[in-house]
């Protein structure tokens, strides 16, 4: 009994040294890709990251983007933009941040009572970043920045300075799939969450889990194709961890048009998904509720899209399962919304949800969508 103990021990020892090895190489090339050897994204190998989202932006979020400053915009890698709603005064971390286009577009958004921090493990992005502080600081009009950019990696949120339950968003875009464990990402990411907060992220994923030989390319890596997780994987993982079940809000198919690289990946597919998930209390409701939407989230004054499958009308009641009540309850929407929570449990409440609702593929397929060249705002 003690040796096979001792044998399970070391077995998980020498994965997770296995693990710190892969991830320290990935990490290494992913800088080499993206610090020195990509300039814009024209110089991308595919457009797989550069697809045209399924959601329209909001107009706060597109006025604010016109006035990001065009160099930054110049070296932006992401898949389109992705910010959730209603920001006033939250404190949000952008994971992977890049050129600091999406951090600046968030700035105008949290106003200056708000804070953004952006994380990046790369030098070079960091102190491209850095230059357009002020620059963005003078024209929002603030008095003082209210953005910060911080190098570190999204294993080891708390080596970067950012502090347990010290967060109201978390937002990525398309930088986890360059990232070889992502458990510890999404865990870090679930503990820096203060509760009722949000993760909103964009991500590439793939029809199946990918082979391991695609995890010995760089180019690949650099992609992220090599590290585009099994969408079906995502779900069994955030609950795991603790998370809300995953809400898809935005998926578009990927079409990889390079020869060599479409030989590599062969059967597998991608997909752009921008999910949203939530770090609700333990205590959350288990009942089902009638919420009526008050019409208050800026830039949805008559219709409020919460994902692809919840649309909320401004006084209009309706019926949610179990979860969204408690979405809706321990969240920053919880204002815009009359909720009166049913005195019977939801039955369904620990069923595993529907297919149709969280695969980006099955989203993509339904709303005919294609991709498209982004222009280099991201537009």
């Amino acid at each position: 009994m003690k040796s096979a103990s001792a044998f399970l021990r070391s077995l998980a020892v020498q994965r997770k040294a296995q693990t710190l090895k892969m991830s320290s190489a990935v990490h290494e090339n992913v800088k080499n890709y993206y610090g020195s050897r990509l300039e814009t994204s024209d110089d991308l190998q595919t457009n797989a990251a550069c697809v045209l989202p399924s959601k329209p932006l909001a107009k706060s979020a597109c006025e604010a983007l016109k006035q990001v400053h065009p160099d930054v915009c110049k070296r932006y890698f992401g898949c389109g933009l992705v910010i959730p709603e209603k920001l006033e005064g939250c404190k949000v971390l952008d994971l992977g941040s890049g050129s600091g286009r999406d951090c600046f577009v968030l700035s105008k958004l949290v106003g200056e009572r708000g804070q953004v921090i952006g994380l990046d493990m790369t030098d070079e992005m960091i102190s491209a970043s850095q230059k357009y502080v002020q620059y963005h600081q003078e024209k929002f009009g603030y008095s003082k920045p209210n953005t910060v950019f911080v190098k570190g990696y999204m294993e080891k949120l708390s080596d970067a300075g950012i502090q347990n339950e010290s967060l109201d968003v978390l937002v990525s875009n398309c930088v986890i799939c360059l990232c070889p464990d992502k458990r510890t990402v999404l865990s870090e990411a679930f503990k820096v969450l203060r509760e009722g907060g949000e993760l909103y992220y964009s991500d590439m994923y793939a029809s199946k889990a990918v082979p391991d030989s695609f995890k010995e390319d760089p180019v690949l890596w650099g992609e992220g194709m090599a590290g585009a997780l099994y969408w079906r994987d995502l779900i069994t993982l955030m609950k795991d961890i603790g998370f809300s079940t995953p809400h898809l809000v935005a998926g578009s198919q990927i079409v990889v048009h390079n020869p060599e690289l479409q030989k590599k990946i062969g059967d597998v597919k991608y997909a752009s998904g921008t999910y949203r998930i939530f770090k609700l209390p333990q205590n959350s409701t288990k009942s089902k509720a009638l919420v009526t939407y008050k019409g208050s989230v800026p830039d949805y004054a008559d219709c409020f899209e919460f994902d692809s499958s919840h649309s909320f009308e401004t006084n209009f009641q309706v019926e949610v399962d179990a979860e969204m009540a408690a979405i809706l309850k321990n969240t920053r929407f919880s204002t815009d919304f009359d909720i009166i929570i049913s005195e019977t449990l939801d039955p369904n409440e620990n069923a595993t949800p529907q297919v149709c609702h969280l695969s980006p593929f099955l989203l993509a397929d339904k709303l005919g969508s294609s991709v498209k060249q982004c222009s280099k705002t991201g537009h």
